[in-house]
């Protein structure tokens, strides 16, 4: 399961590398906090896409893994597009998380090296695989 807001960049990203690494091997499930990011990832190859907080309640049930940016585990972010609820309920689901160290301005992670957004999502790629028990 793919999780993004705004304009759902990272989250098309994400699909597009999941279809290159694993083609139709693997059902990728959209879920975004606003239409336009669900638009984008189901443009990029995502099998089924939904929207908002009672789209996330109800797919992250389904998810084996799960992927996006960091900042969907915190309510209120994303300008206000992640709900408390899709926060609690994305945090505490049993589907092993996969998270972009990607937040909002305010929250910095230390320990964590400034590295190039291609490499981050080639190496949460390698994580998925290892997840699934697939080779890329």
């Amino acid at each position: 399961m793919v999780v993004d807001g705004m304009g759902g960049r990272i989250g098309q990203e994400v699909v597009s590398r999941l279809r290159a690494a694993f083609g139709e091997d693997v059902e990728v499930l959209a879920v975004g906090t606003n239409s336009t990011a669900t638009a984008a990832m189901l443009k990029a190859g995502a099998n089924r896409g939904a929207t908002g907080e009672n789209a996330v309640r109800i797919t992250v049930r389904e998810a084996d893994v799960l992927i996006g940016p960091l900042s969907v585990l915190i309510p209120n972010s994303m300008m206000g597009e992640v709900t408390p609820l899709m926060a609690e309920e994305l945090a505490l689901c049993s589907a092993k998380k996969v998270m972009l160290p990607l937040t909002n301005p305010r929250i910095d992670l230390v320990g964590i090296t400034k590295t190039p957004l291609p490499h981050l999502l080639e190496e949460a790629i390698s994580i998925v695989a290892s997840a699934l028990n697939r080779e890329v």
